[in-house]
């Protein structure tokens, strides 16, 4: 578990991370979302012990990383944006090179073979990780970072620069990391949070502005307001109909299925028109065959967290 209470850090007058809180349950992918600049890396680097914070605390199963740094980074496995690898090693050297330097303790040949076999390296074994691809050169810093099992994966950017099918390759692996391990992930790839993560952070100027499920930040800021609908009937009659209560800014229509259109209904901040809307429909005969806050997309919902873009909730998600 890692829980950060309080963290802040300044350098000079510039508040780099502003009095953050948040925690990550055993056994959780907490995915750590924020623009350049917005203090992520410098809460990352607290977390693992490579700076130290202002004021505050981050505690790894419960130890102080500040107050016992060698006792916390024992529970800590670690992937920077840029692996620490050496390349004129083997993967055989290598890790056994990790596993001296991490005072491990558990049985060498074993625990090495099942890290190997965990990310698929085995067949890699005695080659020179300057030969490897750059995916298996991942794969070498995901088996450093597991070294000593911890149960805390810190991983900065983990598939920067790899290809599509590497890409959905170490997703996999981050998922099913992620039933034994905390694990807290960055990256700017927001597909991949959506598709690897159970949370999401978003930090902005050293603050955090959400801390939660995608699909509660979704139904939390686009709100009752903004509605999908798909209703049966002439579709001028219905937008007619539709822009007359009050309250409605916008009805448009946005795709044609079922027989039917599928209208976004935009009202006033803060008016929610379905009761009416439900009343008006069945009063001219146009059946609602789907009604729907519309839900925003994880690209829409940073936005508009970090820029306060106007967004368009209406249209798709890549």
């Amino acid at each position: 578990m890692i829980e950060v209470r309080n963290l802040s850090k300044h350098y000079g007058d510039k508040k780099a991370v502003d009095d953050i809180s948040f925690r990550a349950a055993d056994g959780e992918i907490l995915g750590f979302l924020g623009p350049n600049g917005a203090g992520k890396s410098t809460t990352m680097n607290i977390l693992t012990g490579y700076i130290s914070s202002t004021s505050g605390s981050a505690l790894i199963d419960g130890v102080d990383i500040l107050e016992n740094p060698i006792k916390a980074k024992r529970n800590i496995g670690y992937l920077p944006e840029l692996p620490p690898l050496y390349m004129d090693m083997t993967v055989k050297e290598y890790l056994n090179f990790i596993y001296d330097l991490k005072k491990c303790r558990l049985a060498r040949v074993s625990h090495l073979k099942d890290i190997c076999s965990l990310v698929k390296i085995e067949h890699v074994y005695k080659r020179v990780i300057r030969n490897l691809s750059k995916g298996y050169r991942q794969r070498v810093g995901l088996a450093q970072a597991l070294v000593g099992n911890p149960n805390v994966l810190i991983l900065d950017e983990p598939t920067v620069g790899l290809d599509p099918s590497q890409i959905i390759e170490i997703r996999t692996l981050i998922k099913k990391l992620g039933k034994n391990h905390t694990v807290i992930l960055s990256s700017h790839i927001l597909s991949e949070v959506q598709a690897v993560c159970d949370k999401i952070i978003v930090i902005n100027e050293g603050r955090i502005v959400a801390d939660d499920t995608e699909t509660n930040l979704s139904d939390k800021l686009s709100g009752s307001h903004i509605l999908t609908a798909l209703i049966e009937g002439p579709a001028d009659r219905v937008s007619e109909a539709v822009r007359s209560i009050d309250g409605v800014k916008e009805c448009k229509s946005i795709n044609e299925r079922e027989n039917a259109v599928e209208y976004r209904i935009e009202a006033a901040e803060g008016r929610d028109i379905r009761r009416e809307l439900f009343e008006l429909m069945a009063k001219k005969h146009y059946p609602i065959l789907e009604l729907k806050n519309a839900e925003l997309s994880l690209e829409d919902i940073f936005l508009k967290l970090t820029m306060g873009e106007a967004l368009d909730s209406g249209k798709e998600s890549d």
